[in-house]
Protein backbone atom coordinates (compact mmCIF):
# COMPACT_ATOMS: atom_id res chain seq x y z
CA UNK A 1 0.00 0.00 0.00
CA UNK A 2 1.46 3.07 -1.23
CA UNK A 3 0.51 6.18 1.17
CA UNK A 4 2.30 9.55 1.47
CA UNK A 5 0.93 11.71 4.47
CA UNK A 6 1.43 15.16 5.03
CA UNK A 7 1.87 17.10 8.09
CA UNK A 8 2.98 20.51 9.98
CA UNK A 9 -0.54 22.63 8.85
CA UNK A 10 -2.08 24.99 11.10
CA UNK A 11 -3.17 28.41 11.99
CA UNK A 12 -0.15 31.26 11.21
CA UNK A 13 -0.37 35.18 11.47
CA UNK A 14 0.55 37.08 8.19
CA UNK A 15 4.72 37.34 7.48
CA UNK A 16 4.87 33.96 9.98
CA UNK A 17 6.46 30.06 8.89
CA UNK A 18 5.62 26.98 8.91
CA UNK A 19 6.83 23.24 7.73
CA UNK A 20 5.40 21.05 5.98
CA UNK A 21 6.33 17.83 6.04
CA UNK A 22 5.72 14.15 3.74
CA UNK A 23 6.43 10.86 5.01
CA UNK A 24 6.35 8.17 2.47
CA UNK A 25 5.53 4.59 3.33
CA UNK A 26 4.55 1.46 1.40
CA UNK A 27 6.76 2.00 -1.55
CA UNK A 28 10.51 3.11 -1.82
CA UNK A 29 10.22 6.72 -3.15
CA UNK A 30 13.76 7.36 -2.99
CA UNK A 31 14.12 7.86 -6.94
CA UNK A 32 10.54 9.33 -7.08
CA UNK A 33 10.11 13.20 -8.17
CA UNK A 34 8.33 15.05 -5.28
CA UNK A 35 5.94 17.87 -5.07
CA UNK A 36 3.92 20.25 -3.23
CA UNK A 37 0.05 21.37 -4.58
CA UNK A 38 -1.67 23.57 -3.00
CA UNK A 39 -6.10 24.03 -3.22
CA UNK A 40 -8.09 26.99 -1.99
CA UNK A 41 -11.56 27.14 -1.73
CA UNK A 42 -13.50 27.05 -5.03
CA UNK A 43 -10.48 27.00 -6.89
CA UNK A 44 -8.33 24.53 -8.86
CA UNK A 45 -5.24 22.63 -7.30
CA UNK A 46 -2.41 24.25 -8.53
CA UNK A 47 1.19 23.75 -8.52
CA UNK A 48 3.29 25.29 -5.67
CA UNK A 49 6.99 23.18 -5.64
CA UNK A 50 8.80 20.45 -6.86
CA UNK A 51 11.97 18.68 -6.22
CA UNK A 52 13.84 15.77 -8.40
CA UNK A 53 14.48 12.86 -6.76
CA UNK A 54 18.23 13.44 -6.61
CA UNK A 55 17.42 16.82 -5.03
CA UNK A 56 19.69 18.83 -7.37
CA UNK A 57 16.41 20.52 -9.16
CA UNK A 58 13.88 22.38 -7.45
CA UNK A 59 10.74 24.36 -9.22
CA UNK A 60 8.85 26.76 -7.89
CA UNK A 61 5.36 28.23 -9.22
CA UNK A 62 6.66 32.38 -9.31
CA UNK A 63 4.01 33.54 -5.74
CA UNK A 64 6.23 31.14 -3.97
CA UNK A 65 9.94 32.10 -5.05
CA UNK A 66 12.00 33.84 -2.42
CA UNK A 67 9.75 32.67 0.32
CA UNK A 68 9.11 28.84 0.10
CA UNK A 69 11.96 25.81 0.35
CA UNK A 70 11.48 22.32 -1.01
CA UNK A 71 13.54 19.86 0.20
CA UNK A 72 14.23 16.04 0.93
CA UNK A 73 15.85 13.56 2.92
CA UNK A 74 15.78 10.35 0.47
CA UNK A 75 16.97 8.37 3.93
CA UNK A 76 13.55 9.17 5.59
CA UNK A 77 11.20 9.09 2.61
CA UNK A 78 10.61 12.53 3.81
CA UNK A 79 10.12 15.78 1.44
CA UNK A 80 9.55 18.96 2.90
CA UNK A 81 8.07 22.57 2.68
CA UNK A 82 9.40 25.40 4.77
CA UNK A 83 7.09 28.60 4.15
CA UNK A 84 8.62 31.67 5.19
CA UNK A 85 6.68 35.18 5.26
CA UNK A 86 3.00 34.36 4.67
CA UNK A 87 0.11 35.84 3.37
CA UNK A 88 -3.43 35.45 3.22
CA UNK A 89 -3.63 34.42 -0.54
CA UNK A 90 -1.39 31.29 1.14
CA UNK A 91 -4.34 29.94 2.75
CA UNK A 92 -4.92 26.74 1.06
CA UNK A 93 -5.16 22.78 1.70
CA UNK A 94 -1.23 21.81 0.71
CA UNK A 95 -1.00 18.21 -0.86
CA UNK A 96 2.12 16.27 -1.09
CA UNK A 97 2.34 14.22 -4.43
CA UNK A 98 5.22 11.73 -6.01
CA UNK A 99 5.65 10.48 -9.21
CA UNK A 100 8.36 8.29 -10.76
CA UNK A 101 8.67 10.71 -13.69
CA UNK A 102 10.03 13.53 -13.98
CA UNK A 103 8.87 16.36 -11.81
CA UNK A 104 5.67 18.45 -13.96
CA UNK A 105 3.55 21.63 -12.50
CA UNK A 106 0.78 19.49 -14.26
CA UNK A 107 -2.00 17.87 -11.71
CA UNK A 108 -2.09 14.78 -13.80
CA UNK A 109 1.24 13.98 -14.04
CA UNK A 110 1.54 12.93 -10.53
CA UNK A 111 0.55 9.40 -9.74
CA UNK A 112 0.15 9.81 -5.47
CA UNK A 113 -0.96 11.89 -3.67
CA UNK A 114 -1.55 12.52 0.41
CA UNK A 115 -4.32 13.36 2.24
CA UNK A 116 -3.89 17.04 2.36
CA UNK A 117 -3.10 19.38 5.22
CA UNK A 118 -4.77 22.45 5.92
CA UNK A 119 -2.78 25.72 6.45
CA UNK A 120 -4.55 28.83 7.26
CA UNK A 121 -2.64 32.46 7.44
CA UNK A 122 -4.46 35.76 9.01
CA UNK A 123 -4.35 38.64 7.99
Amino acid sequence: QVQLVESGGGLVQAGGSLRLSCAASGRTFSRSARGWFRQAPGKEREFVAAISWSGGSTYYTDSVKGRFTISSDNARGTVYLQMTSLKPEDTAVYYCAADFSGPSDRVRDWAYWGQGTQVTVSS
